[in-house]
């Protein structure tokens, strides 16, 4: 049985478009792209590279595939060259060989080597492969695609890396139409510059419980009524 992992860069807000710059995605009018970039730390590269080290495919949006599609095969390679960083090639190598599943209306168009789409049905698809052998499908970004994974109640294990910053608007990571659904802590540490970094695994359905007391008050009874 294999796992759906969703991989993210947050804001305290919930928003997660465009951390990596300001080309990245634009869209909506957003004008805080690279909203991530300036509290890059050892912590994080530390996080980055652990998350990496165990095996995984990896599952993504058609727009987040684009986008590493046009960045990680052209990352230096060479350790002699001037623009070498080992954690971003090492990463780079990871996701070239990786098997990627792509949400995408355009199959033909996939041009990053080992990618393969997911076809018409993506939920379909997706429980297909959940079912089967193989590593995890790790998600990064994919922020539509995201949304059809919580809609379904298909993720397994959140790894977030949460900013300290509210940017008030842009694509958030829990849209509308997300699922109920209870979590357990797995990971929790702060980076020097602040960053929250969190795991959380699926665990069951939410428990609901009340703080009131188990007789309520007239003025508390007449107060239910009016919301009636």
């Amino acid at each position: 049985m294999r796992r759906i992992v969703a991989a993210a860069f947050v804001s305290l807000d919930g928003v997660m478009q465009a951390p990596g710059g300001p080309d990245e995605d634009p869209t909506g009018g957003f004008a805080h792209g690279g909203w991530a970039a300036a509290h890059w730390d050892d912590a994080i590269a530390a996080a980055q590279a652990e998350g990496f080290s165990a095996p995984f495919d990896l599952l993504l949006g058609r727009k987040t595939y684009d986008i590493f599609a046009a960045h990680w095969p052209y990352v230096e390679a060479d350790p002699a060259a001037s623009t070498f960083d080992c954690l971003i090639s090492d990463i780079a190598r990871t996701f070239n060989a990786a098997t990627k599943y792509v949400a995408t209306h355009s199959p033909d168009t996939l041009s990053w080597e080992n990618s393969r789409p997911l076809g018409s049905d993506v939920v379909s698809a997706l429980r297909d492969l959940k079912k089967g052998d193989g590593p995890d499908l790790l998600v990064q970004g994919s922020g539509v695609l995201v949304q059809t994974l919580l809609a379904n109640d298909l993720i397994d294990e959140f790894r977030l890396l949460v900013y300290p910053l509210v940017l008030g608007r842009g694509k958030r990571l829990f849209g509308d139409g997300t699922m109920p659904a209870a979590f357990r802590l797995t990971r929790s540490a702060t980076s020097p510059s602040g960053v929250l970094i969190v795991g959380y695994e699926r665990a069951g359905d939410v428990i609901a419980g009340s703080f009131a007391p188990e007789t309520p008050s007239d003025s508390e009874i007449e107060r239910r009524r009016s919301l009636a």
